[in-house]
């Protein structure tokens, strides 16, 4: 009996001996959930089926849009997520959705990009991530070609512009000392301007590129005299976490901005380069 316990014994000693030695279980959950993360395959993912799913809304002009509103997508942010999509190997098809879907269609998986002028900002950047950005606008202060009058934010004091009422612009325009008389966008603020009845008009850079490129009489009749310090930027809209995706969207935008491609398409719809 004695031996029978002191074989026991040893052979439990034994044991516990090899399990100090053993290596340690790998840890298949270093954040401390339930079960492994894994590694992104956002990018390995689009490039198995062969193409990018992109959402967008076709129907703001220039940047996603359908030519007399039956013809083929197209538009600026349509041109440059083809060419990205090129660079990456994969087709571009797209998924045409309304403004206030679009982030729930991406949410549920509808498709792996938005691309429709999306701008950066901390709400939209603690839920998703953003490629490099390729549009910078900045905000312009606008005035009738033979105003000598204003020549920055500064000289709108005492001077009368016309701005939307829940728009930053009339905030903008106000804290420059400026009268704002109230409108309903910028198609009456321009209507305004050009009728010699209110001085001046803020907005963004890209309005009033695409303004006097489908309207080219307007560029003798104004011009921009300001720009704001700090641009608004757009940018693609992935998953939060879909890192291998975005590094290879940002190398894409980097061989097209380095070949001119990205200036092209910019120069096609603005008349000038807006990618930077």
């Amino acid at each position: 009996m004695k031996t029978r316990i002191a074989l026991i014994s040893l052979l439990a000693a034994t044991a516990l001996a090899l399990s100090a030695c053993a290596p340690a279980e790998p840890d298949l959950n270093p954040s401390g959930g339930d079960t492994a993360t894994g590694d992104d395959t956002s990018l390995a993912d689009i490039q198995a089926a062969g193409e990018i799913v992109i959402g967008t809304e076709g129907t703001y002009k220039p940047f996603t849009f359908h030519e007399d509103g039956t013809g083929e997508l197209t538009g600026y942010d349509v041109e440059i997520i083809q060419a990205v999509a090129d660079k990456l190997g994969v087709e571009a098809t797209f998924e045409e959705t309304q403004w206030d879907a679009i982030f729930a269609g991406l949410d549920a998986g509808r498709f792996n990009l938005i691309a429709n002028q999306v701008s950066i900002n901390e709400d939209r950047l603690a839920k998703y991530d953003f490629s490099d950005p390729y549009t910078v606008s900045p905000g312009v202060v606008i005035v009738a070609a033979d105003n000598t009058d204003i020549t920055s934010l500064a000289d709108l004091d005492g001077k009368t512009t016309a701005q939307s009422l829940s728009s930053n612009w009339y905030t903008l325009a106000e804290d420059n000392g400026a009268t704002v008389e109230p409108v309903e966008g910028w198609a009456q603020s321009i209507a305004l301007l050009e009728q010699g009845r209110i001085d001046a008009t803020l907005n963004d850079k890209l309005t009033y590129l695409d303004y006097v490129t489908s309207k080219p009489d307007a560029a003798s009749k104004l011009k921009v005299v300001a720009e704001t310090e700090d641009p608004s930027t757009n940018a693609f809209v992935v998953a939060k976490g879909s890192t291998t995706l975005v590094d290879a969207i940002n190398a894409a935008l980097e061989e097209l901005r380095a070949d001119g491609t990205l200036a092209e398409i910019s120069e096609k719809y603005f008349g000038e380069d807006v990618s930077q």
